[in-house]
């Protein structure tokens, strides 16, 4: 049989110990990252900080860039959360600029966290997909809750290509603040004239 480029991923359900043991992991990187960034995200440390054995990590985890992915959904979801606690205007496109100018808030208190993330989001480590998945869903979460879930195809495809812009609009946003230096209130602007052009 000739070699194949195609890898085959197998997947398997936890048991309940396994599911909290690798929520365990997950955790602990994120303690990592937002106290030192994405260099401070070692297999190593990690394992030391979930009180595993270090091969334990390798058993739920490809590669650092696949556990920070799973960092960045634990965390998105928590803020996005966050954003559905608080006052929201009545209209969709006010509704969708002041989630976006909220997560953009939120990632610049906690700066080295958002740099790990982002980091792990642009890496060109293969394991690194499922990371870039995850940052491209964040926006696709924001604008179903803020504009509502399509309803026909044909809104489904209109809705599909301003979420594509405004996630590159994002992502363009938040690397300018970790690592451009660009300030808060200039990356919320950037997102408010994003959402008025692009709805």
């Amino acid at each position: 049989m000739a070699p194949s480029d195609t890898t085959i991923t197998l997947t398997r359900a936890l048991t309940r110990d396994q599911q909290a043991r690798r929520e365990r992991l997950v955790r602990a990187a994120l303690e990592l990252a937002a106290e030192g960034g994405y260099a401070s995200v070692t297999m190593h440390d990690v394992a030391d900080r979930a009180g595993v054995a270090r091969a334990t990590v390798y058993r739920y985890f490809t590669s650092k860039d696949h556990l920070l992915s799973e960092v960045s959904a634990l965390w998105i979801g928590q803020v996005i959360d966050g954003l559905t606690d608080q006052y929201l205007p009545d209209d969709g496109a006010g509704r969708l600029a002041t989630m976006l100018c909220r997560l953009v808030e939120v990632s610049a208190e906690h700066k080295l966290l958002t740099e790990a993330i982002l980091q792990a989001a642009t890496s060109r480590d293969p394991s690194a997909e499922s990371s870039q998945r995850t940052f491209a869903g964040t926006i696709v979460r924001i604008t179903d809750l803020a504009l509502g879930v399509p309803a026909t195809p044909e809104e489904q495809a209109r809705i599909a290509d301003q979420q594509t812009v405004l996630g590159h609009v994002l992502l363009s946003g938040l690397l300018s603040l970790s690592h451009r230096g660009r300030s808060t209130e200039e990356v919320q602007e950037l997102m408010r004239t994003a959402v008025r052009l692009v709805l």
